[in-house]
């Protein structure tokens, strides 16, 4: 990918504004910002995939494993899990198996309703995060290197702007559709 500045000195992809005028036709500011955002979040996946995978975890082991880090030590249900993660309950379900069976996670039963399995975080688990704590701050320092943190605290907010926008799409058609 070779990029380009436009006018004002800000970059753009010039195979991005050629194929998204095909598309919008002069208009192409908005499918231009989102090719933008899909550029980036497949090259901070392919560092956090990067470092993982050497570790022995895809990049969405790495991301469940993370998530039950920060629960207690009861441990979370898959169908919460999944939610927090954004992934259906059948791949979190997929996602445990292979934590479970790398000795990372266990499933436990829930101390609240005998019926229900709760997922948590073993020991060894816990040592695997320590352990790749450091080389993800590297990695991390590396990719947004150069970013203020104004520049930092913005992207986040326009990233989770877009998130929400989408969720809220998501939540009217759906309602659209039940009617």
């Amino acid at each position: 990918m070779k990029l380009e500045h436009d006018d004002t000195g800000l970059l753009y992809d010039p195979n991005a504004r050629a194929a998204m005028s095909r598309l919008a036709g002069d208009d192409t500011l908005t499918f231009e910002a989102a090719a933008a955002v899909r550029t980036a979040f497949q090259a901070v996946e392919r560092m956090r995939a990067h470092g993982s995978e050497g570790r022995g975890l895809s990049s969405g082991a790495m991301d469940l494993l993370l998530r039950l880090s920060d629960t207690d030590d009861d441990g979370v249900s898959i169908g919460e899990l999944a939610q927090s993660a954004g992934v259906s309950s059948r791949n979190a379900t997929g996602l445990v198996d292979t934590l479970e069976k790398d000795g990372l996670v266990q499933r436990v039963q829930d101390r609240r309703d005998r019926r229900s399995v709760l997922a948590r975080i073993t020991p060894e688990g816990r040592a695997w995060i320590e352990a790749f704590r450091r080389p993800s701050q590297l990695a991390m320092a590396a990719i947004f290197r150069g970013f203020s943190p104004e520049e930092l605290t913005s992207l986040r907010h326009l990233c989770l702007r877009l998130a929400d926008n989408q969720q809220r799409l998501a939540e009217h058609l759906a309602a659209q559709e039940a009617r």
